[in-house]
């Protein structure tokens, strides 16, 4: 056989079907003619019974020489007992990042997270996770990739850190899933950014304004009642968002003055009413067939959203930067001024962690400071005024 040279593949002419010109100096190595007049380079070997053609490119993008080279290390590596063909094939085969999401929204985050946590998962992938990474093979995802990603969104510090945590699950389950040795999620080492907890609680007046809001947007009947129902509910209850809004009927015990939640970021939990709350409800106009206490537009169906009624309420009570959770916020810091103790305020607002109430420890101590000064003022009266 002859050598393959840039003269012997320029000259051989195309047939009715390709055809291959085997190099005499590496044996393995050809050049295969397509009747098209295409000429590409291949190289073939075996690997035990099972026969390999492995494309190494066309000729003119390769010349001959260098196109032996190639071949010379792949078959270097198949004595080594490798595969390359079998690997290109599996690298070409391999699930991408974009891939990886459907199926771990369809077997972690369909199945195994709450509505409200599932949503932000979702809403983290699609508008940062698969922008940056989406076409990345999983196996190929590097730390630096992932490190360089939560950079890159270092002007959102709290957005980033949660992108971190999705992208940290995921990799989880790839290796679970096979796509990735035990140990490499990509995630590893990154540091989150500081977050400054943000604690913001109306002040008496801020409730005294709302309130007017309120009931002024319920006189004019141009607000969703049910709406406005919701804001007042979370205001008397410290109850989280979700917890209202797919609140059921069946779940309002007003023998017993409280909410059975089946469901609820820490589990069933009950919440006590007070008399503001259980007159709402029981003043709050039921929909025909519909079990949702916030009713939706669309009959038989419960609202999704208030961001946008709470955008507006906010701004005509003069607190555009109060958002929905600091009602819940309010609701404590409330607590803590009547004097209840942490482990009480946990149980209110139906956390399962004493460090969670913990924030608020600040907030307590402000009862004690007021008493502590009242009584030291007292005594220090006393004792100018001689009566000790």
């Amino acid at each position: 056989m002859p050598k393959i040279t840039k003269r012997l593949v320029e000259a051989a002419e195309p047939q009715d079907k390709d055809y291959i010109i085997c190099d005499d100096d590496l044996a393995g190595f050809a050049v295969r003619i397509l009747p098209s007049g295409r000429r590409s380079y291949i190289v073939q070997y075996r690997i035990g019974n099972r026969y390999r053609r492995m494309s190494l490119g066309a000729h003119g993008v390769l010349t001959p020489e260098k196109a032996r080279r190639m071949a010379f290390k792949v078959l270097a590596a198949v004595k080594d007992g490798e595969d390359p063909a079998g690997v290109r094939a599996r690298a070409r085969k391999a699930c991408t990042v974009k891939e990886l999401a459907e199926r771990f929204d369809q077997e972690h985050i369909s199945v195994r997270l709450k509505q409200g946590t599932a949503t932000e998962y979702r809403r983290n992938l699609r508008r940062f996770i698969l922008p940056a990474l989406g076409r990345l093979k999983v196996a190929d995802v590097t730390r630096a990739d992932v490190a360089k990603f939560h950079h890159d969104l270092r002007h959102i510090p709290y957005q980033a850190n949660r992108n971190l945590e999705v992208i940290s699950k995921m990799f989880s389950m790839a290796e679970m899933w096979g796509m990735r040795p035990d140990g490499s999620n990509p995630r590893l080492h990154i540091k989150k950014y500081p977050e400054e907890k943000r604690e913001r609680y109306l002040s008496q007046k801020e409730l005294s304004d709302l309130g007017s809001v309120l009931n002024e947007a319920e006189e004019m009947g141009v607000d969703d009642i049910y709406a406005i129902s919701a804001i007042r509910l979370l205001i008397f209850t410290g109850c989280r968002l979700n917890e209202i809004m797919s609140l059921k009927w069946t779940e309002v015990d007003f023998a017993n003055s409280c909410l059975r939640l089946s469901d609820s970021k820490t589990g069933a939990r009950v919440v006590h009413l007070g008399p503001p709350a259980l007159d709402l409800l029981k003043n709050l106009k039921r929909q025909p067939k519909n079990p949702w206490v916030i009713c939706g537009k669309i009959p038989g169906t419960n609202r999704k959203e208030i961001q946008k009624f709470w955008q507006r309420i906010r701004k005509r009570a003069g607190i555009e930067d109060v958002r929905i959770h600091d009602l819940r916020h309010s609701f404590a810091s409330n607590a803590v001024a009547q004097g209840m103790s942490l482990p009480m305020i946990g149980k209110l607002l139906g956390h399962t962690q004493v460090q969670t109430t913990a924030r608020y420890a600040h907030l307590a101590a402000d009862p004690v400071k007021a008493a502590a000064s009242s009584v030291s003022s007292n005594i220090f009266d006393s004792l100018n005024s001689g009566t000790i």
